[in-house]
């Protein structure tokens, strides 16, 4: 493994600018393997030095990952010039990470969000050739049927003459009620589907992807980092070998 500057590491996790920690290594805070660092440029493999930093073991991740219950109203999108968007949940050293949602939903749209700096991940869980899957709870403003089912599973062919992949839709205890399961992500996908049948969606909810469901103790805005266990399912289903 590559070492790294001590500074750009502590940096990294976002509690700290590189100025700061510079401050902090010529006051003697930062210690390295048991050493006052030399400087901010000595340079350390990340994931094997002890860091402490102002007495404060340094617990070093080269990428983060955070399930968010994003609520309605909010864009998924790191920034906007004019609408709030889900970064504005996170506290100032998580938005410091460079974190990205992965993949969007609509701003009307609630539930799982996944978050994270790990481009190649969220690349791979994207990109329809792996069949990642996304549930969807969704309410209509009509009685779904067996030929909604139907054509769904036989790929719906939206307004624009655009082709969807092959869907699974299930229909609830509510014939209102319909939980879509999908492998791609076109813009509006789930809305412009129901459309095609003639219904509205009047709510929709992201229930799980790629394995991972969304943890009913989060509320609302609430967020958590994801366990080993996890991240290490994500990167199976998203095709990548350790």
């Amino acid at each position: 493994m590559a070492k790294e500057r001590i500074d750009k590491i502590i940096a990294s996790m976002g509690r700290w600018s590189r100025r700061e920690v510079k401050g902090l290594v010529r006051e003697g805070l930062v210690l390295l393997n048991g050493q006052p660092a030399a400087s901010p440029e000595e340079k350390v493999e990340a994931e094997t030095a002890e860091i402490i930093v102002a007495g404060e073991p340094l617990r070093y991740r080269r990428f983060t990952y955070l399930m968010l219950h994003k609520p309605a109203g909010l864009l998924s999108a790191t920034e906007d010039s004019r609408q709030r968007t889900v970064m504005e949940l996170l506290p100032e050293d998580l938005r410091r990470r460079g974190l990205f949602p992965v993949g969007r939903l609509d701003r009307d749209t609630e539930g799982l969000l996944l978050l994270t700096n790990d481009g190649d991940l969220a690349h791979r869980l994207l990109t329809p050739k792996n069949h990642v899957d996304k549930v969807y709870r969704a309410l209509l403003d009509a009685p779904l049927t067996g030929e909604d089912a139907a054509a769904f599973a036989a790929g719906i062919k939206l307004g624009d003459g655009q082709r969807c992949l092959p869907a699974s839709l299930r229909v609830g205890e509510d014939p209102r009620e319909g939980f879509v399961t999908l492998h791609e992500g076109k813009f509006h996908q789930i809305k412009r589907m129901f459309l095609s049948r003639g219904k509205t969606v009047l709510y929709l909810k992201r229930l799980s992807m790629g394995g991972l469901s969304l943890d009913q103790k989060l509320g609302k805005g609430e967020y958590r980092y994801l366990t080993e266990e996890e991240v290490t399912k994500l990167r199976e289903k998203a095709g990548i070998c350790e």
